[in-house]
């Protein structure tokens, strides 16, 4: 089994457009395995969300007398058949039978940036298109955001905090938000672009997420530096527990938020001493 990492900036929503999964299994079936490859994502984005860190698994039979590929070939056999797609594997290892990169994650971080004092998307640097979110607004009350973003953190029921989805009853509303921070943030180009424009990042982290609460959770502590929410009617709002509750027109787009680290418990990764000693004499056969 192979645990590729790597980073993908999220197709736009076109018809006949194939998704991130679809083109990674697409360069998989191009190194001709003997198994038809299915590829398990750790964490799945809406249309436009970004990925600097993403990770996923699957499972890659070679002929017999062809031992397992190394984690630096595959890297560099799957980038070169992703061609000019927005997709990159950064880097691979082999890992137990029993691994799974979504079941096993132990916490998912998600950054979203914003920009200040932008009355339109042209005014931006080029490297900042559709990657953030631009504001008017020249100034937030971040010390009221950072009160607000306190009341997020902890285990509770988010149900105000997730949009309607196929999966609304099945999945538990209680989660844990371990952190929830307003910080100041950079473009992309800083130190290069002929003027400075303010930038904020909103960081989430926790084992899992509900359809679309950070975007949520960002458009309301994005309202209450505005003046659109008081700290106490965001309380009021996750307190009231019902996705209908959540105010209309505040949910922040897609484009500035992005998935930046999926991290494990290395016990989890790591191949069992029987297992290593069996690549090994495989691969020991394989070369005579």
């Amino acid at each position: 089994m192979y645990f590729p990492r790597g980073a993908v900036k999220a197709p736009s929503n076109q018809l006949g457009w194939k998704g991130v999964q679809d083109h990674l299994e697409d360069a998989i079936g191009k190194l001709k395995p003997l198994n038809t490859v299915s590829l398990s994502v750790s964490s799945r984005t809406d249309t436009g969300v970004n990925a600097l860190s993403n990770s996923a698994h699957f499972d890659l039979q070679r002929r017999k007398d062809k031992p397992p590929f190394t984690a630096e070939i595959l890297v560099e056999a799957l980038n070169f058949n992703l061609g000019a797609e927005q997709i990159r594997i950064t880097r691979a290892h082999r890992v137990p039978d029993d691994f799974h990169a979504r079941f096993r994650a132990q916490s998912r971080t998600y950054v979203y940036r914003i920009a200040l004092g932008i009355s339109h998307n042209s005014k931006l640097p080029l490297t900042e298109s559709d990657l953030c979110w631009n504001l008017r607004d020249k100034k937030l009350d971040v010390g009221a955001m950072r009160e607000a973003a306190a009341l997020l953190v902890g285990t509770q029921d988010f149900s105000s905090f997730r949009a309607v989805s196929s999966d609304i009853h099945i999945i538990s509303p209680l989660k844990t938000l371990d952190v929830a921070t307003v910080e100041p943030g950079s473009s992309f180009v800083s130190a290069h672009f002929h003027r400075e424009i303010p930038f904020w990042e909103l960081t989430f982290t926790a084992r899992s997420f509900l359809y679309k609460q950070v975007r949520r959770m960002t458009g309301a502590l994005v309202a209450v530096g505005r003046g659109q929410l008081s700290v106490p009617q965001l309380q009021g709002i996750l307190e009231a527990r019902d996705s209908l509750s959540y105010p209309r027109g505040i949910v922040a787009p897609a484009r500035g938020l992005f998935l930046t680290r999926v991290d494990y418990k290395e016990t989890d990764m790591q191949l069992s001493q029987q297992t290593s000693e069996e690549q090994f004499t495989s691969n020991g056969n394989s070369e005579d």
